[in-house]
């Protein structure tokens, strides 16, 4: 029971921020500007700098987290191809298996993934966490965009996938921060501060913009939520219970492991939701998700943590 207490307690602080985003959002006082504003301030600098400052920890060659980079591709890639059969067993259409590309894999590894972990695991796991997020926004921009766009009439857009990807923030601060430890680069004391301030600043920014947007979210009618929860229950623990169970198999670092599989089980991150909106893939349905992963998340990651211990 103290373990369990333990797992709960080191999420409890994250979900609070976001409930007091939630009741500013309710109370009329966060409009959904500020989601835009907090949300920009968050990709372009926050996470940015807390992903260098994290790689800048590395206290081991480079090479040795290519397995940690293998290991998780090989879960994303597999989750993400689930959609086909899963879609021609329950007779889906088009627009929703394409949805599932992206709901499958893709649960909020920066957003709440990252902050999930330091508290859980301490500022110890926050390089393996900072790959692991690169990871997932690779595979997202390139295979899931690619896949999508296979499906409608006007095809693929290489040039727009690899514009995704050279100007995604998350990306371009992972090239930074290897470049800066492969040629051991020295980073002077006034930017090292400035970017451990920014990389200080942005879990309670960030967790505060999901409560405000969770919190604008209509209630809608309760079949859709019956196939919400069927989801988010598939996403966030049928899904990272097999991949504990092969896991057990790779050799990977126990800490490396335990990041995985929480990250594994996260909920549907808000990237997948603008996706959604992008590509016209059930918007309502991502929204629905997001609130209900998100709610059911503070049961289901205190559960994930207590059983890796």
């Amino acid at each position: 029971m103290d373990a369990i207490l333990t797992a709960f307690e080191s999420v409890l602080p994250l979900f609070l921020v976001i409930f007091t985003g939630m009741l500013f959002s309710k109370r009329g006082i966060a409009t959904v500007q500020w989601v835009d504003v907090l949300n920009k301030y968050a990709l372009l600098i926050g996470f940015p700098a807390l992903v260098i400052v994290s790689l800048l920890q590395l206290d081991t060659e480079l090479k040795h987290y290519v397995p940690l980079i293998l290991i998780n591709s090989a879960h994303i890639v597999i989750s993400m191809f689930l959609a086909y059969p899963v879609a021609w067993i329950f007779k889906l259409s088009k627009k929703m298996k394409q949805a599932l590309l992206l709901i499958f894999p893709f649960g909020n590894i920066a957003y709440l993934g990252i902050p999930v972990l330091e508290n859980a695991y301490g500022s110890e796991i926050l390089p393996v966490a900072a790959i692991l997020s690169s990871v997932y926004v690779f595979w997202m921009l390139t295979l899931a965009l690619t896949l999508i766009e296979l499906d409608e009439d006007n095809g693929v857009h290489p040039g727009r996938l690899i514009m995704s990807l050279l100007k995604n923030p998350l990306l371009i601060s992972v090239f930074i921060g290897i470049i800066i430890v492969s040629f051991k680069i020295s980073v002077p004391t006034i930017l090292d501060t400035t970017l451990q301030f920014f990389s200080q600043s942005v879990t309670a920014i960030v967790l505060f913009s999901l409560g405000i947007f969770l919190g604008m979210q209509r209630v809608g009618d309760i079949n859709e939520w019956k196939k919400v929860a069927l989801c988010s229950t598939t996403t966030m623990v049928i899904l990272p219970g097999l991949f504990y169970i092969f896991l057990q198999y790779t050799g990977l670092p126990l800490e490396e492991m335990k990041a995985s599989v929480v990250d594994a089980a996260m909920p549907l991150g808000l990237t997948p939701y603008a996706l959604a909106v992008q590509y016209n893939l059930k918007s309502g349905f991502f929204a629905r998700s997001v609130v209900f992963s998100t709610l059911i998340s503070i049961v289901i990651l205190p559960v994930w943590l207590y059983f890796l211990g």
